[in-house]
């Protein structure tokens, strides 16, 4: 999510630059798993594409499926999406830069919004044995773990799930998004957000502490990303290839959990209803009413495809989706 990379850049020092050398994890799936991924692919609607248009009447959108993380590839997509893009009326991204500056200053005299503010810490939350699992995985990322016993366990599940060689790089939120949002600065195209910050803390702790720390218990090991996860998800990106990020990251997620299958389908289907299912409907509510005029709608390609994705629903809602160059 972008605005994570708001919080890694605003609580972490940076070092001097360390790229992530990542390997591609597809190339060591076995024939069960591949099968697997393709068997839930062939059941999702719209599982691949960066880069569509959705038309109804003279109203115009192009759905742009982004990865927040900076890739140097990016760079020749954008040039090729600009003479396209360029020519909109305004640019919807899950939160505007602006915003993102916005919040930022006002955590500089407000932590409350990622910290546990009063009551216990986590250390005294957890099983010791967990704590200091957790706390290494944390120390990786230049998180101390006093500083970590204070942080709100959704806030350190995502954390986890950023390799430490991202801490050490100072273009790693340069992604699809802040280059799309260079484009329209550079065009004067007007930016609107989708969702506003308050809410999406809110919907982070819609639940009480206590089921946060079981899940960040249960799902530690799933969560903590690596360098070749980090080079597998880009990978995928830039092939257009959103459906399968979503399912490699379960599927890992799975063997890496050691839960069982029904706990961790339990878990999984949380994490979609909160970070996409709802959203993807709150956002809907906005899209919707963009009317008689062009517009770029950019956000995280996971958003894109699936049931509840925004393609689908856009579909249902009457408009006519085509494949677009990206």
């Amino acid at each position: 999510m972008r605005i994570l990379f708001l919080f890694i850049f605003l609580f972490l020092p940076i070092s001097a630059y360390a790229a992530c050398e990542g390997r591609d994890l597809r190339a060591d799936l076995t024939p069960e798993l591949k099968a697997e991924i393709e068997q839930a692919l062939a059941d999702t609607p719209f599982p691949e594409g960066n880069h569509w248009t959705a038309t109804k009447g003279d109203t115009v959108l192009h759905l742009i499926g982004t990865l927040h993380s900076n890739d140097p590839r990016m760079d020749a997509v954008v040039e090729r999406l600009t003479p396209a893009l360029s020519q909109a009326d305004a640019f919807f991204f899950e939160v505007t830069e602006d915003e993102l500056t916005a919040f930022e200053k006002s955590l500089a005299s407000d932590l409350s919004p990622v910290l546990i503010t009063s009551g216990p810490t986590l250390i005294d939350m957890m099983p010791e044995e967990d704590w200091t699992a957790l706390s290494a995985g944390l120390a990786e990322r230049g998180i101390p773990s006093w500083m970590a016993a204070k942080m709100r366990p959704w806030f350190l599940s995502m954390m986890l799930g950023i390799p430490p060689c991202m801490m050490q790089d100072p273009n790693a939120k340069h992604g699809m998004d802040a280059r799309l949002t260079d484009l329209a600065e550079e065009h004067s195209i007007p930016q609107y957000s989708l969702e506003e910050i308050d809410d999406l803390m809110a919907m982070f702790d819609s639940h009480p502490i206590e089921k946060q720390v079981q899940s960040l218990v249960r799902m530690a090991g799933a969560f903590e990303g690596s360098e070749d996860q980090l080079a597998t998800m880009a990978n995928a990106y830039i092939e257009e290839q959103h459906g399968q990020i979503i399912q490699l990251a379960r599927l890992q997620g799975r063997d890496a959990s050691g839960l069982s299958q029904e706990d961790f389908d339990e878990e999984w289907a949380g994490f979609e209803q909160q970070l996409l299912v709802g959203r993807n409907n709150n956002w809907m509510k906005h899209i919707l009413d963009i009317q008689d005029q062009t517009a770029v709608i950019a956000v995280g390609a996971g958003h894109l495809g699936g049931e509840h994705g925004l393609l689908n629903q856009l579909q249902q809602a009457g408009y006519t989706l085509t494949r677009a160059p990206f």
